[in-house]
């Protein structure tokens, strides 16, 4: 029941953001200088034809009159027309979005691997060259630009050595191993500065949770030193790192547009820029809708898994 309640919580709070946010891209989109219709229609086009456009996509219409149109539509499933390419956005947007979502999802694998057992490891081993080390790897990730550490990895592992892909995107139904092949080097660049806030976050939340007295209590019944870290401190040390890594997932999604650039990877990133550039208003709506959505339903996963891990929300 108490579960029931948590979440009714959460799911209202998440709906109300969705609007709330839904409604300022759309304003926000409208105030961009450029007339979408004569982009779509060219310099040379009839008044009457541009008129007519309007007329089609509702664009003559006061904004508030749009926005309640597209929320009333977007309910049922229909996220519009894109201006551009004449096409339903939603079919615009799914193929996009598997080839994004593999993105963040390898990334996101790249960057617990390597912070959480890097940052249990620095607080077990604190103030030693093995937590220097950490400490060292978690700054510079941190530190390094993706698109500086995208053209480092290119000039190494793709023009000298050859091992990987430089550019492009294969699916994983076509061919399972050169889709993979392409995806190692931009997942490493999204991953590895995940990885190094995912280590400090942790090293911090494993200092704390060693240092309480229910920690000394364990070691004073004789438990051994593994038991101690991996099953009563790391989990505690666990609750704030749940909640970061949902929220930096959620970046992942938007951070994604520059790597893609970057490695000519198809997904959210080419659509968005060609969206804001061409100023197809229904395509720029879309992706917000669904990176929201992505990011709100990630955040509301990340809260059921709190639920379970704290005990103190369950009483």
């Amino acid at each position: 029941m108490r579960l029931l309640i948590f979440m009714s919580q959460r799911v209202g709070l998440a709906i109300s953001t969705l609007v709330v946010l839904s409604a300022f891209a759309f304003m926000l989109q409208h105030l961009l200088p450029g007339d979408p219709v004569l982009a779509m229609a060219g310099d040379e086009a009839d008044q009457q034809v541009l008129d007519d456009l309007r007329a089609r996509y509702g664009l003559d219409q006061p904004v508030y009159v749009q926005y309640w149109r597209w929320l009333a539509a977007a309910l049922g499933g229909d996220l519009g027309m894109s201006l551009r390419n004449s096409m339903s956005v939603v079919d615009l947007l799914l193929p996009k979005l598997v080839i994004t979502l593999q993105l963040a999802i390898y990334s996101m694998t790249i960057a617990l691997v390597i912070g959480l057992p890097l940052g249990v490891l620095a607080a077990t081993r604190k103030e030693t060259i093995v937590d220097t080390l950490a400490s060292s790897f978690a700054l510079s990730g941190i530190s390094i630009p993706n698109f500086w550490l995208g053209i480092l990895l290119v000039l190494a592992f793709s023009v000298h050595l050859r091992w990987f892909p430089a550019s492009g995107y294969v699916s994983f139904s076509e061919d399972p191993y050169r889709s993979l092949m392409g995806f190692v080097l931009p997942s490493i660049v999204l991953g590895t500065g995940i990885a190094g806030v995912l280590m400090r976050h942790m090293r911090s939340a494993m200092l704390h949770s060693l240092s309480t007295d229910y920690i000394r209590t364990a070691r004073a019944k004789g438990l051994s030193e593994r038991r101690v870290v991996l099953r009563h401190a790391l989990r505690n040390a666990l609750v704030p790192v749940v909640t970061l890594g949902a929220i930096e997932f959620g970046q992942l999604l938007a951070g994604a547009v520059l790597t893609e650039q970057i490695f000519s990877i198809p997904g959210f990133g080419k659509l968005l820029v060609d969206g804001v550039l061409y100023r197809d208003y229904a395509v720029v709506q879309g992706l917000v809708l669904v990176s929201s959505v992505l990011f709100i339903t990630v955040s509301l996963l990340a809260d059921l898994l709190y639920f379970f891990i704290n005990p103190r929300l369950r009483s």
